[in-house]
């Protein structure tokens, strides 16, 4: 199976439509969202294209290939629209006996002490990141809408042959580790 990760959308439209079209022309099978999907935070600005309800009617059809978690911009309002659970704080999926920890990172950093995760998604910080740490990947998505520290818009994918590669809006590779 073929995975595509993302985070901190913030209710962008054109930004969703641009990783959406990437996950269909690949034909990716899940869409694991790691918060922050709908509301833009008040910490930033107005995102172009600012849309929830074309963000919720883009992914409510998705809904049974979605896995998310929240993130500190999502709110029990958000879950009322939204066709799949999003006000879990985390989720552990598991791909080809490898352990996946999914959170927005707000609430949870790598450290966590869970037993035995062998890759850690995030996003929160707006920064991407891929980095083995010891025996664990560290993978933070950085994010579709918001990028910072003059980083452009990105996201991941796990891929079948089991890479991770963060990924720009086209869907160049920017890193690519093995899981």
């Amino acid at each position: 199976m073929k995975y595509l990760v993302v985070s901190d959308i913030h209710g962008s439209l054109p930004r969703l439509q641009q990783v959406l079209s990437f996950y269909r022309e690949q034909q990716y099978d899940m869409l694991l969202i790691l918060g922050d999907i709908l509301n833009y935070g008040p910490r930033n600005g107005v995102p172009e294209g600012l849309d929830a309800p074309g963000i919720v009617a883009a992914l409510n059809p998705l809904a049974d290939r979605i896995v998310a978690v929240r993130g500190n911009c999502d709110a029990e309002v958000d879950q009322m629209l939204l066709k799949f659970p999003l006000m879990g704080d985390y989720a552990i999926v598991v791909i080809e006996g490898k352990r996946i920890f999914l959170t927005h990172g707000h609430n949870f950093g790598p450290d966590i002490e869970s037993p035995g995760y062998d890759v850690y998604f995030c996003g929160h910080t707006h920064l991407w990141q891929l980095e083995r740490e010891g025996e664990k990947i560290v993978c933070n998505t950085g994010s579709i809408t918001f990028p910072k520290g003059g980083n452009v818009p990105t996201f991941a994918t796990i891929d079948e042959d089991g890479m991770i590669r963060m990924r720009e809006l086209d869907g160049k590779v920017l890193k690519e580790m093995k899981i």
